[in-house]
């Protein structure tokens, strides 16, 4: 039994005796075994597609507050944050609804198509979104870009497929830090870029284009780094097997073992183990895995919501008083502490304490450091910006824990010929949780504004106790009965 801190081997991941000519998976598996060093290349190309595609999605979060005072929908001060939790729902519930559709294509016609389709319609529709006129077009463009955005579970599942098996731990790694930095790069985009004529009117004029839609800036560098980015695609290469197996009655199963067996009794034995794990949904060390990952997004996706609504909010609704810079300056800092901390703390962590106990130590860090957000508000600078900058740091760190070693117990609970579906799954349920997260936390945090002042748990109180209720979640679903480990592992 492999312990708890090493990554549990992966189905199905033998090397293989036979290569087929013009398979691109057995190319993939070819290259893995005449080079068993770790796929720098590769590992950073993926990297890359996967911070560039996730940069749209929180790009928004610094300027969103603005953005909904300045398109006229909200009729008060105190209703801003209520509209605004619509247009970050708007994205995760177009995701939500093709997440499956596109894992299962990805596991058809393969990696590369479905990760290009992702980066081309990043490009359109994040342009569009900052071109809105109003809030409405915000909420469309928005919810089209999330439907039309398939590669997060594609991503994890080529993490796994470029390395070999001893590698798929810091391939799934990179890929939660490309996804965690892109999470705080993003928003340091939109509050440096948003609102140029106003930070940088010797550059900018008021009647120039950016002028007339103050949020496109930001929207358009993003955008010009997703165009320079699928130019790369051309040296991306493809790793699902295309072979057939004809005269099979399983032919999916007998697709992906084929590559990996001669001997005929232990291609029977594979082959029903691999049947026997067609249920998906079934899987309960998947799904539990997953349902582990899809509440710690929600508090992901909540606290982001909430963080950039309260630090923006005036003081006496219990704020900050921040600007989109300052907001943006706390998140770059931030995204510097998760890059060094998931390249060089992470993985020594999960060694020591392993993949459970790793997580249970992140929630309850997590959960003590909410209670210190409302008192910071009576800190004046440069306390509070040495305190703000600390908090949010450890917070985001204690998040990329968990959801790294929810990527590392999915992907390790199937094999290849259900990775991207699997995945796909994790995507659509994850989305459906952030879908929730952002109007949720908009119409809690447009309540609490709206009772800052209640004699029993004031509204910025009551805001971090709630999402302190859903980090208590995270903690009890890393125990058992709840959360099932594959039996490549030791159980917790």
């Amino acid at each position: 039994m492999a312990g708890e801190g090493e990554a549990a081997r992966p189905l199905l991941e033998e090397k293989p005796d036979v290569y087929f000519d013009g398979c691109p998976g057995c190319a993939m598996d070819r290259r893995k075994a005449e080079n068993p060093g770790i796929p720098y290349g590769l590992f950073f190309h993926m990297w890359i597609i996967n911070l560039v595609t996730c940069l749209p999605v929180s790009s928004l979060f610094p300027f969103l507050y603005f953005m909904i005072r300045d398109l006229g929908i909200a009729k008060r001060v105190e209703d801003i944050g209520f509209y605004a939790g619509f247009v970050g729902a708007s994205y995760m519930l177009g995701r939500a609804l093709t997440s499956i559709f596109w894992g299962i294509l990805a596991d058809r016609i393969g990696r590369k198509p479905i990760i290009v389709i992702t980066t081309f319609s990043s490009l359109v529709f994040n342009t569009l979104f900052g071109l809105s006129m109003n809030y409405w077009m915000a909420i469309s463009t928005r919810f089209l870009l999330g439907f039309l955005n398939g590669s997060l579970g594609t991503i994890r599942a080529y993490a796994v497929e470029v390395s070999r098996p001893e590698h798929h731990t810091i391939g799934l790694s990179l890929v939660n830090t490309s996804w965690a930095i892109a999470l705080i790069i993003g928003p340091a985009i939109g509050g440096y870029l948003a609102q140029p004529t106003e930070k940088f009117p010797n550059l900018f004029s008021a009647d120039s284009l950016f002028g007339r839609f103050p949020y496109f800036l930001p929207c358009l560098f993003i955008s010009i780094i997703c165009f320079i980015v699928l130019i790369s695609y051309i040296w991306l290469p493809e790793t699902l097997h295309t072979h057939k197996v004809h005269k099979k009655k399983d032919d999916q199963c007998r697709e992906s073992l084929i590559t990996y067996l001669s001997d005929s009794k232990e291609f029977d034995k594979q082959c029903s183990t691999s049947t026997k794990n067609k249920g998906l949904l079934t899987n309960w060390p998947l799904m539990s895995s997953i349902v582990l990952y899809c509440i710690t997004c929600f508090d992901d996706m909540a606290y982001s919501e909430i963080f950039s609504l309260w630090a923006e909010s005036d003081k006496k609704y219990g704020g900050l008083s921040f600007s989109s810079e300052d907001v943006g300056n706390v998140l770059v800092v931030t995204g510097a502490s998760i890059l060094l901390y998931q390249t060089f703390i992470y993985p020594h962590i999960v060694k020591v304490l392993g993949l459970i106990n790793s997580s249970r130590v992140a929630t309850i860090l997590s959960m003590v450091l909410l209670f210190t957000y409302p008192p910071m508000a009576n800190l004046s600078r440069p306390w509070l910006s040495i305190v703000i900058n600390i908090a949010s740091m450890l917070k985001s760190c204690s998040i990329a824990t968990i959801v790294t070693c929810s990527f590392i117990l999915q992907n390790n609970s199937v094999p290849q010929d259900q990775r991207a579906t699997a995945n796909g799954i994790a995507t659509m349920l994850m989305s459906l949780f952030k879908a929730f997260a952002p109007a949720g936390a908009g119409i809690v945090f447009s309540w609490a504004q709206k009772h800052q002042h209640a004699s029993i748990f004031p509204g910025d109180q009551m805001v971090f106790f709630l999402l302190d209720i859903v980090v208590l979640f995270e903690l009890i679903w890393t125990f058992k009965p709840f959360l099932d480990i594959p039996k490549q592992s030791s159980s917790s």
